[in-house]
């Protein structure tokens, strides 16, 4: 997979691409990332990448050219475009699961108090991490970009992602390890019992109880 982000911050992205399964991923070949500072794009003396706006308003509104004309330049007939917007889809696991098929992502980053709103007409999907504002979009890109990662194949062993929170809509079973007891608490006996079949019981209905208790919207 190659994936370009457009972003005015690059530095955000440093210990991103340098730490964890991103970067023994970048390292297997698994995923190109190149960062791309959408500043150079810009036709201005100053490298000047945003406006106030028509109509009067606090704030900067990033101007259209140096965001569309960067999006041109990394743009292929595979290519999604995805921009970092509060207005975008919220981002689920399934989209994760999606996205993680695809050959080329562009992630779009705002910042400042927005961007003209010509530039949607040049992306392919908004997308949302949650209902509240940041400042950037390099943070949801960056969690986007690690949902979608540790899904490629040879990133992490298959079976830790088939089995982990949102698998069937449903959130993960508890897992211990050692030691056996601290603190007075105790690891279930089901767990020590070598019963395969019964810990599979068990983690189901785990499963389901954590579900029903803390986001009980999941089974709806």
């Amino acid at each position: 997979m190659k994936i370009d982000i457009l972003t005015l911050f690059p530095g955000m992205f440093d210990g991103f691409l340098s730490e964890s399964i991103i970067h023994r991923a970048i390292e297997k070949g698994a995923v190109k990332i190149n960062i791309i500072n959408f500043r150079e794009f810009s036709k201005r003396n100053n490298h000047q990448v945003d406006d106030t706006p028509y109509g009067g308003g606090g704030g900067m509104v990033l101007c259209p050219e140096p965001l569309i004309e960067a999006i041109d330049s990394v743009r292929k007939e595979n290519t999604k475009v995805l921009l970092m917007c509060p207005q975008g889809r919220p981002y689920k696991q399934e989209k994760a699961k999606s996205l993680s098929k695809e050959s080329h992502l562009v992630f779009v980053c705002g910042h400042y108090e927005g961007f003209d709103e010509r530039v949607r007409a040049f992306v392919d999907e908004e997308i949302s991490i949650g209902d509240y504002v940041l400042t950037g979009g390099e943070l949801p890109a960056q969690v986007i970009c690690d949902s979608i990662i540790r899904l490629l194949p040879g990133v992490i062993k298959e079976n830790s992602s088939e089995q982990e929170s949102f698998t069937e809509n449903l959130l993960d079973y508890p897992t211990y390890t050692k030691p056996q007891e601290y603190r007075g608490l105790k690891v279930p006996e089901i767990l020590l019992s070598g019963n395969h079949a019964k810990i599979k019981e068990w983690r189901e209905k785990e499963q389901r109880k954590k579900t029903e208790e803390k986001r009980k919207d999941l089974l709806n």
